[in-house]
């Protein structure tokens, strides 16, 4: 072989070479980060806890709140706000309740584990005048729970809005849901004014009458029922004051460079007090109070979570939520949603964007801090506080 073919020979094996590792190169960049990487920005454990928060938002130009799409991160509450993030139904919600369309210091580190994950209460609500239909029903004497269970309709719904049956218990004198072995000396039915489906109309008033008659003439009793007309006029009105005060934020995490695995993501999440949720791709921040609604949700692609090697799939965006009337003010939610956002788009090199992806600027942040802070005050005005087991109800 001449000196110029061992020379030519040579350089295509370097060239060769450099191909395959630029390639190698290109592929562990592109490969998404998996829980088991531990970088610089993965050793403070603690970003979240205690004080204002070190990092920033990109610093954009600040947008107008009022040309911002309802389902956006701009809060605007002139009319009902079509969650997109919500799981549905709680997992413990009444099985024959068929799901409704939708109108619309820091937490300690726990670990993501099935026992951490985050269960509703089965007890619901008591009936309230301020956003149900009650109707009295008189009795000649007591009853015992077990004839109301047996005589409770098979399902606990008249359309879309939710009807229960009350008792007043002879022992404590409360107003509770049927229960066996339990005497009664009064009793009461009722159906919700307005939900997110829209407010209680004729048709289903004339339902709710056709179906609380059967059960009280199966228990021996006398409804005795409102104006329809006034009922229907109360909850038109009930649900316009919701329209215009019914509220979701959303913000979307989105990667800058390196894709990341739903491991990586629940471990950063982790660290912020995350734990998993209900369903796959999501894990919720838990309230301070026992049985009280998360505070925040965080999602993601459910497939990758549930796919055979989920440390291979690749997430490029992650959603964070808040279901502002669900939350108590006194939890700060907008406060730790906004760290949240913080904290991980810096431990997982993201940013901070809206759903149409507009990277989001301090002075927005403080504009809809602010708007939170107005409708707080406008729920309480109507005995509607966000958290309260009415609100919850009545924006459900």
């Amino acid at each position: 072989m001449s000196t110029l073919q061992l020379s030519l020979a040579i350089i295509g094996g370097l060239v060769l070479a450099g191909v395959v590792a630029y390639n190698a190169w290109v592929t562990s960049k592109s490969a998404p980060r998996t829980a088991r990487e531990r970088g610089p920005q993965d050793a403070a454990p603690g970003a979240y806890e205690g004080g204002a928060q070190t990092g920033r938002f990109d610093d954009t130009a600040p947008v107008d709140l009022a040309e911002r799409s309802h389902t956006g991160p701009g809060l605007d509450i002139s009319q009902r706000i079509e969650p997109v993030l919500d799981d549905g139904p709680s997992p413990v919600a009444a099985s024959d309740e068929p799901p409704q369309e939708a109108r619309h210091p820091g937490p300690p580190v726990v670990p993501v584990t099935l026992s951490n994950v985050v269960h509703v209460p089965e007890k619901k609500p008591a009936l309230d005048a301020l956003i149900d239909v009650i109707t009295p029903m008189l009795l000649d004497g007591e009853v015992s729970g077990d004839a109301l269970l047996a005589a409770l309709p098979g399902t606990r719904r008249v359309g879309s809005k939710p009807f229960a049956v009350e008792g007043q218990s002879e022992t404590t004198g409360e107003w509770e849901s049927p229960r066996a072995g339990q005497r009664y000396r009064a009793l009461q039915a009722g159906v919700q004014l307005a939900n997110r489906a829209g407010a209680l109309n004729d048709i289903e008033f004339s339902e709710f009458v056709v179906k609380a008659q059967a059960f009280a003439d199966a228990v021996g009793a006398t409804p005795d029922f409102p104006d329809m007309r006034a009922e229907v006029a109360r909850a038109r009105e009930l649900d316009a004051f919701a329209s215009g005060h019914d509220a979701q934020l959303g913000f979307v995490l989105r990667a800058r460079r390196a894709a990341w695995s739903p491991g990586y993501v629940a471990q950063n999440a982790a660290r912020l007090g995350f734990v998993a949720g209900a369903l796959p791709g999501r894990m919720v921040l838990a309230g301070s109070q026992s049985g009280q609604a998360p505070i925040l949700s965080l999602v993601f692609d459910p497939q990758a979570a549930m796919a055979e090697d989920p440390e291979q799939s690749a997430l490029r965006e992650i959603a964070l939520s808040l279901e502002v009337t669900h939350v108590p003010r006194s939890e700060q939610p907008f406060v730790r949603m906004r760290q949240a956002a913080i904290a991980l788009a810096e431990a997982m090199d993201g940013v901070v964007t809206d759903d149409a992806g507009q990277m989001l600027s301090t002075d927005t942040m403080d504009r809809i801090g602010a708007d939170l802070e107005s409708l707080y005050d406008a729920l309480d005005s109507h005995d509607l506080s966000a958290g309260s087991p009415q609100a919850r109800r009545l924006f459900s």
